[in-house]
C-alpha cells in the first residue's frame, strides 16, 4: 500500500542502466530477444552505410549466447577526455552516448539515440566485447550491465584487421520468450543486405548444423522484389524503380502490381535500414505521391467514372512494394523505431514519388491504364461497402455520436476509445491516433456528477447518453456483449481541472459501469504537464517534481546549457506528434488501470469526494488535508 507521506526521501533517481532494468519495455521489445540482436546489428550496418564495413556475421551459439561481428573500424578504445573511461565502456554503460548525434562520423545511421547497445548490455546476463583496431585486439566483459573486467589487450592483429565482435546472453528475467525467432531474424538480415548493396551478411545457427545462410545483393531492391513476388502474377514486366539522392536525404523504392491482392504481400518500409513496421512519414509521403500521380493520369486521360474518387489505399491494395529512406537525424516515435515522425521528409518522398511515377505513366500509358483500372475497381468496391454500412447505421440501433471518430478494427483485443477533454485536444488526438484501432470521443468540459444518481436518471444527460452509445453499453447494464472497445482511456489535462474531469469519469465507471472496471478495461492516461528542452534533448515531466529533477540533471552537464521549459495549459496546446508520443503510442505512453479490490476503500473515498450528503465531512477533510495539495 502506498505511503500517505510524500517528501524528498520518496524521490528515487535512477542512474546508469537502472532505468532500462526498471522499465525494459520502454527501451526494447520484450516479447523475445530479436530486437536486442537488431540493436547490435544496426551499429554494424551503420558502419557499412558509412563505407567502413563489408561483412557482418550473426551466430546463434549452442550455449544460448548470440554473437554479432563485423569488419568495421572497431569501437574506440582510447580514454574519453571528459568522462575518463574508454570509448567502448562509455558506449556500453551510458545511455545516450554515441558518435551519431552530430552527424560528423556517420552521414546516415539507424542508431541515433545512443541507447541501443547499452540496452543490450543492461538486459544480458553476460556480454563480451572484442575490438580489433590499431593492429591490436582488446576485450572487456560485462554482467547485467555492470563491468566485470577492465579493457585489456589480448593479442596483436594485422593493421587492416579491424572490427567489433559482441557476444551476449539475454537475461530470461526480462523476456516473455527467451528463444530467438529465427524466421523473423532471417527476413530482417536479408532485407539489410538488400538495402545495403555490396554488404555481405552471414547467419549461422549452431543449434542446427545445416542452418546457414549468406546474403549479398548487387542490384538491391529490384532483385528483392522479384524474389519476394516469385510465383505471383504481376502487371508490369519490369518493376518501377526509383533511386534519388538529396543533400541530406535519399529515397529508393521498387513497386509492382498484381491483378489480385497477393497472399504474401510485400509492403515493407525502412529508414536508414531500420524496419518501420508502423510506417510513418516516408510511407505517407510515398502513398501521397502515388495518389497524386495516378489521379493526374486518370484525369488527363478521362478514366474516372463521374463522381468516383480514388484514394491512396485504392492504389496500393494490389501493390507490392519496398520503400527505403535515408536521412540525417530522423525522428522516430519511440526507441523501438517502428514509426518515422520526420515531417520534412514526407514532402521529399511525396514529390520524388510523384515525379518518378508521372514520367513513367506518361511513357507507359498502356500499363498505366491497367494500374488505374485496379484503383478504380477498388474505389467502386469501397463505395458499395460504404453504402451498405450507412444503411445499417440508419436502420439498426442508435446512431453513433457525431463527434465520435471511430476506428476501423472491431477486435476487442486491440481497439481503444480515448475520452478526450475538449474539442481542441480532440482535434489533435484525431491526427495523432492510429486510425486502425484508436477512436476519439471529445467531451465538453465537466460531465455530470453521477455518484449519487441512479443509472436510469443519468442517461438523461446528453453527454453521458453519447458516451454510452459510443461504448455500446448502457449504464447499469452488466451485459457487455455489445461492448465496442477493448480499452477505454480517460485523457484529460494534467492540471487541476483535468484531474476533476478524470475523477468524475472514474466515478461514472465505478458506479454505473462496474463490470468494465472489474474486467480491467478502464484506463487513465498520464499526459505531461511540462516539456523541457536542452539543446537537442527533449524530455517530458508529469509534475513539478519530475520537472525539477530533469532540470537539475540538465544543469549538471558540462557548460551552461540553455534550458527551455514549456508548461502545457492543456492537451490542445500539444501538437499531434507530441500527443502521439506521450499519451497514445502504446510503446511510449503511460496508462494507469482503474481497478478495485475488496481491501481498498474506493467507495468511501468517492463518497467523501463527490457525495452531496458528505459536504460537511468534505469541508472538515479539506481543512485538515487541504495544505497537502500543491498548486
Amino acid at each position: 500500500m502506498a505511503k500517505n507521506s510524500y517528501d524528498a526521501e520518496a524521490i528515487e533517481v535512477l542512474s546508469g542502466l537502472d532505468p532500462v532494468k526498471k522499465r525494459p519495455g520502454m527501451y526494447t521489445d520484450t516479447s523475445n530477444p530479436n530486437h536486442l540482436i537488431q540493436e547490435v546489428l544496426d551499429n554494424s550496418v551503420d558502419e557499412a552505410l558509412s563505407g567502413h564495413c563489408s561483412n557482418i556475421k550473426i551466430s546463434l551459439l549452442k550455449d544460448g549466447n548470440i554473437k554479432v561481428s563485423d569488419n568495421g573500424r572497431g569501437m574506440p578504445v582510447d580514454i574519453h577526455p571528459e568522462h575518463k573511461v574508454t570509448g567502448v565502456e562509455l558506449i556500453l554503460c551510458k545511455l545516450h552516448a554515441g558518435a551519431k548525434f552530430s552527424g560528423d562520423d556517420y552521414n546516415f545511421s539507424g542508431g541515433l539515440h545512443g541507447v541501443g547497445v547499452s540496452v543490450v548490455n543492461a538486459l544480458s546476463e553476460a556480454l563480451e566485447v572484442k575490438v580489433k583496431r590499431d593492429s591490436q585486439e582488446f576485450q572487456i566483459d560485462f554482467s547485467n550491465g555492470d563491468k566485470v573486467s577492465e579493457l585489456k589487450k589480448i593479442g596483436d592483429v594485422g593493421l587492416r584487421n579491424t572490427g567489433t565482435s559482441i557476444t551476449f546472453k539475454p537475461n530470461p528475467e526480462y523476456f516473455e520468450d527467451i528463444n530467438v525467432q529465427v524466421k523473423t531474424l532471417k527476413h530482417l538480415l536479408k532485407a539489410k543486405a538488400v538495402l545495403c548493396p555490396g554488404l555481405t551478411i552471414e547467419f549461422i545457427n549452431e543449434k542446427k548444423p545445416n542452418d546457414k545462410e549468406k546474403w549479398y545483393f548487387e542490384d538491391g531492391l529490384k532483385s528483392y522484389l522479384n524474389e519476394s513476388s516469385e510465383g505471383a502474377e504481376l502487371i508490369l514486366e519490369d518493376s518501377i524503380i526509383c533511386a534519388k539522392e538529396g543533400s541530406a536525404q535519399e529515397l529508393e523504392f521498387a513497386i509492382n502490381w498484381s491483378p489480385k491482392p497477393p497472399k504474401n504481400k510485400l509492403d515493407e518500409t525502412y529508414v536508414n535500414l531500420i524496419p518501420t513496421a508502423q510506417g510513418g512519414s516516408h510511407l505517407n509521403g510515398f502513398k501521397s505521391g502515388l495518389l497524386e500521380s495516378i489521379k493526374e493520369f486518370c484525369e488527363y486521360r478521362n478514366l474516372l467514372p463521374k463522381g468516383l474518387k480514388i484514394n491512396a489505399d485504392d492504389i496500393i491494395n494490389n501493390a507490392i512494394f519496398i520503400v527505403s529512406s535515408k536521412l540525417q537525424n530522423p525522428q522516430f516515435a519511440g526507441q523501438t523505431k517502428e514509426r518515422l515522425d520526420s515531417k520534412d521528409h514526407m514532402s521529399f518522398v511525396s514529390s520524388t514519388t510523384k515525379d518518378i511515377l508521372s514520367i513513367w505513366l506518361n511513357t507507359h500509358t498502356e500499363e498505366g491504364e491497367k494500374i488505374a483500372e485496379l484503383a478504380i475497381i477498388s474505389a467502386q468496391t469501397r463505395a458499395k461497402v460504404s453504402n451498405i454500412v450507412e444503411r445499417k447505421k440508419t436502420f439498426k440501433g442508435p446512431a453513433l455520436p457525431g463527434k465520435l471518430s471511430d476506428c476501423n478494427s472491431q477486435d476487442l483485443n486491440e481497439t481503444e476509445l480515448f475520452l478526450v477533454e475538449g474539442d481542441s485536444a480532440g482535434g489533435s488526438a484525431k491526427q495523432a491516433r492510429e486510425r486502425s484501432f484508436q477512436a476519439i470521443m471529445p467531451l465538453r468540459g465537466k460531465i455530470l456528477n453521477t455518484w449519487d444518481l441512479e443509472s436510469a436518471e443519468i442517461i438523461k444527460s446528453q453527454e453521458i447518453k453519447n458516451l454510452s452509445t459510443a461504448i455500446g453499453v448502457l449504464p447499469g447494464n452488466s451485459d457487455l456483449s455489445s461492448l465496442r472497445y477493448g480499452k477505454i482511456c480517460i485523457l484529460a489535462d494534467a492540471d487541476s481541472d483535468g484531474l476533476h474531469i478524470a475523477t468524475l469519469l472514474c466515478a461514472l465507471f465505478l458506479r454505473h459501469y462496474k463490470p468494465l472496471v472489474q474486467e480491467g478495461r478502464i484506463y487513465i492516461s498520464m499526459p505531461p504537464l511540462y516539456r523541457i528542452d536542452c539543446g537537442k534533448e527533449v524530455l517530458y515531466a508529469l509534475d513539478d517534481s519530475q520537472r525539477d529533477e530533469i532540470v537539475k540533471n540538465f544543469k549538471s552537464k558540462k557548460g551552461k546549457p540553455k534550458i527551455n521549459i514549456q508548461r502545457f495549459k492543456g492537451l490542445g496546446e500539444m501538437n499531434p506528434s507530441q500527443l502521439r508520443e506521450t499519451v497514445m503510442d502504446p510503446s511510449t505512453r503511460q496508462l494507469v488501470k482503474l481497478s478495485i479490490s475488496s481491501s481498498d476503500n474506493a467507495n468511501s473515498m468517492m463518497d467523501l469526494l463527490l457525495s452531496k450528503k458528505n459536504a460537511a465531512a468534505r469541508k472538515e477533510w479539506l481543512e485538515k488535508k487541504g495544505s497537502l495539495a500543491k498548486i
